[in-house]
């Protein structure tokens, strides 16, 4: 792939070119040019876009695409498309499948379909078998796969012996153990946040203290046990509060937090929209405040989009069946960008890649185009014409939001819309 880009403001506080508009020429894959201008006399094709600004190549390190298992919701071919085209890179995959992404065979046959594509996929294996709780996975087999992590998705650990043993077993070939943050019998039958507006609303209520009780014990066995721990979605202030402590203590904790978690709180479910029921439930304002303010100071370690695709047959009923899970990939700069500047959305927005083995590739002659094309002063708003997923679950529709992504340029492939 050989390609000159034209005047592109570089946002890559690792970069020389950090805030600069330069011309580059991409040869083969790599960087081999920036320059102010740079003609064009092997008539290489050009990217000459309205303030295109480029960044590193964005990484989401919590994607559900559905496939196997669940094609109607998302496919591997069309989640890595829209993956593509909303900015990001690299992606984390999550074992919510069926079958459950739990052995060798399994990771294998995602590494197969992700296969030269330009989003790299990186496979998150089930921490225990079929995702049940009750016995560890093939932990080791699925690292020797290519599985950058171990999560059972959305479904916590009730048994803290078992929590303990993976984390012991995981520290021998340095694997990253995923822990849900809630305890089910606190959060027992709840389907959103107990606060005044579940009990005006009449639907049972998930405490705060149902992630903050599984949070502590975590941290706790992880004190114990040693090992490296990622907990991920955190929506509460004292979740925040525990996981600052932990740190202040030089636990090997990582922690993210869902991009809705930072924008929506529960008031926006007064008409009962089942695209907000996300687990974790939307907090209140002052939750909100905790995780802006921890992204901002680097408690929390990145943010994720926890890109879920729901088919319409499980979330057009009522709220209280309906399943848990949003889509976030097409929507995740726009409203990350209504909270952060735009150097600081770029800057979580490629948090959190060395945590799961990803080496970062700044913006310099000799390395591999790795990055993200974007205008970041477009002002929209976000509607059923911007998915691009098979499912259509969005919870930041009709939001306005700002900045347009034109795509990437990442494994020696453009895929620009």
């Amino acid at each position: 792939m050989n390609i000159l880009i034209k005047s592109a403001t570089i946002i890559d506080s690792k970069s020389e070119f950090h805030n600069t508009t330069q011309d580059l020429l991409i040869e083969n894959g790599k960087i081999t040019k920036v320059s102010k201008s740079i003609k064009n006399p092997k008539n290489y094709k050009e990217i000459n876009l309205e303030n295109l600004h480029i960044s590193q190549g964005w990484f989401d390190s919590s994607v559900s695409f559905g496939e196997p298992g669940f094609e109607e919701r998302e496919t591997i071919k069309n989640g890595l498309k829209t993956a593509a085209l909303s900015g990001f890179t690299t992606v984390a995959v999550n074992a919510n499948s069926n079958p459950v992404i739990d052995s060798n065979a399994n990771i294998t046959f995602l590494n197969s379909k992700a296969g030269n594509h330009a989003v790299s996929l990186l496979p998150i294996g089930a921490l225990t078998v079929g995702s049940k709780g009750e016995d560890l996975a093939e932990l080791y087999d699925m690292s020797t796969a290519g599985a950058v992590a171990f999560y059972d998705y959305k479904k916590p650990i009730a048994n803290p012996n078992l929590m303990k043993i993976a984390l012991q077993y995981a520290s021998n070939f340095d694997g990253l153990v995923c822990s849900f943050p809630q305890e089910n019998k606190i959060s027992g039958h709840g389907v959103m946040n107990e606060n005044i507006t579940s009990t005006k609303l009449g639907l049972k209520g998930i405490p705060a203290l149902a992630e903050e009780l599984q949070v502590a014990r975590d941290l706790f066995l992880l004190e114990y046990t040693g090992g490296k721990l990622h907990i991920p979605t955190i929506s509460t202030a004292t979740s925040v509060a525990l996981i600052r402590e932990a740190k202040k203590k030089k636990l090997d904790v990582t922690c993210s937090v869902a991009i809705h978690n930072l924008y929506f709180s529960d008031a926006v479910l007064t008409d009962f929209d089942t695209n907000y029921k996300v687990l974790p439930p939307l907090r209140i304002q002052s939750d909100i405040d905790a995780l802006i303010d921890a992204v901002k100071d680097g408690t929390i370690d990145m943010v994720t989009t926890d890109h879920n695709p729901i088919d319409v047959e499980e979330k057009k009923i009522e709220f209280d069946h309906a399943n848990y899970g949003a889509i976030g990939l097409e929507s995740a700069f726009g409203a990350l960008q209504t909270i952060f500047t735009t150097k600081k959305t770029i800057d979580v927005l490629t948090k959190g890649k060395s945590r799961f083995g990803i080496e970062t590739s700044p913006i310099a002659i000799g390395n591999t185009a790795n990055m993200a094309l974007f205008n970041p002063d477009t002002k929209y708003t976000f509607s059923k014409t911007d998915i691009i997923s098979k499912s259509k679950n969005a919870i930041f529709e009709n939001e306005a939001l700002k900045g347009h992504v034109y795509g990437i340029i990442a494994n020696n492939q453009a895929v620009l819309k």
